[in-house]
């Protein structure tokens, strides 16, 4: 079968729009009658975005063990430091949703306002929740989001502000912004003016260095990821990738970065010290892409397993980094995006 670019593009904004419904305010969930205790490592949690729930996947067995109801279309979530919080950016309508991991009980539901649409997500080393509000255009810092939280806003003023990065100090964030076809640094401790720059075509995926020294983007309608200075915004290098590449992570290691080329099935390898892409990794063919719609990716802590949530097949690839190889993949819920590991 011959891949239709037209197509995968097509369908992603008939999708999201289809998926964007106004979301009524979220009951609390009910703590399980008996205490549920995830292990302390080794856990795989995914957002199940067309079925409106939580999947906790057990990595030395490969089973899923837990799934939970969280709330309309949740996309990205990200883990606290510790491990013991897993924040939810609800798509579908306007929280960030907290859980304790230990019951998988919600004890928070932090309301960012009107259309917020929260989508990208991070628990940074601080202790603050950072997240994009795409249908606000704008960035929101969360100070001490399980206890007394405290909100601050930052506009990007650009369409589809939709994922982020976060500098190591917290004081600057970086969006992509989809719609608008620009990356934009966003300054939270000054409030200067937002500074925007032009990025290829539908510039999406982000990763910054864990340095912080360079930002890379993939721009998932050229075909290729831009290393950019993260203060002035200037385009340092610029590569071909694998077709449509919609997401990007640097390992934890901060030497490589792959991209989720969802149109081929494949996830592009860039060795950041030299600049280059050294290899292609084929998760799955070109003609399966069409069906299994591969977009988040995620590194293990140790740098030597990476996670790939396949939305169309409802499943998540473990490819092992140094060989290329799929190990195993695991059955989710409906929908499978959003991925956090401990």
């Amino acid at each position: 079968m011959k891949f239709s670019r037209s197509l995968i593009k097509g369908s992603l904004p008939s999708l999201a729009a289809a998926l964007l419904v106004s979301c009524n305010s979220i009951a609390d969930v009910a703590p399980p009658p008996e205490p549920y205790v995830n292990p302390a490592f080794n856990v795989l949690y995914v957002t199940n975005k067309f079925g409106n729930s939580l999947s906790v996947v057990d990595l030395v067995s490969g089973k899923e063990v837990r799934r939970i109801d969280t709330c309309t279309n949740p996309h990205e979530l990200a883990l606290s430091r510790g491990g013991e919080y897993l924040a939810v950016a609800c798509y579908g309508g306007t929280t960030v949703d907290i859980f304790a991991t230990a019951r998988l009980a919600r004890i928070a539901s932090i309301d960012l306002g009107e259309n917020a649409r929260p989508h990208g997500i991070i628990w940074h080393e601080n202790g603050s929740i950072y997240a994009t509000a795409e249908g606000r255009k704008s960035v929101f810092w969360i100070r001490n989001p399980t206890g007394n939280a405290e909100k601050f806003e930052y506009g990007t003023d650009k369409e589809g502000s939709h994922l982020l990065a976060v500098s190591p100090d917290g004081n600057t964030a970086w969006t992509t912004d989809l719609g608008s076809k620009t990356v934009t640094r966003v300054d939270l401790k000054t409030r200067r003016a937002p500074l925007s720059v032009t990025v290829g075509e539908e510039p999406e995926g982000i990763g910054l260095s864990p340095d912080g020294g360079m930002l890379w983007v993939s721009a998932r309608g050229s075909d290729k990821a831009f290393a950019l200075d993260p203060q002035s915004m200037e385009v340092r290098a610029e590569l071909d990738t694998g077709d449509f590449p919609l997401r990007l992570a640097i390992r934890p290691q901060g030497d490589f970065a792959v991209t989720s080329d969802l149109a081929d099935g494949g996830l592009t390898v860039i060795d950041l010290g030299e600049g280059k892409v050294v290899r292609q990794i084929p998760v799955s063919s070109r003609e399966e892409a069409q069906t299994r719609f591969q977009v988040t990716i995620l590194w293990s802590d140790d740098g030597e397993r990476i996670y790939v949530a396949e939305t169309g097949t409802d499943t998540i690839a473990e490819v092992d980094f140094a060989s290329g190889t799929v190990l195993r993949r695991f059955e989710v819920g409906d929908g499978g995006d959003g991925l956090a590991i401990k």
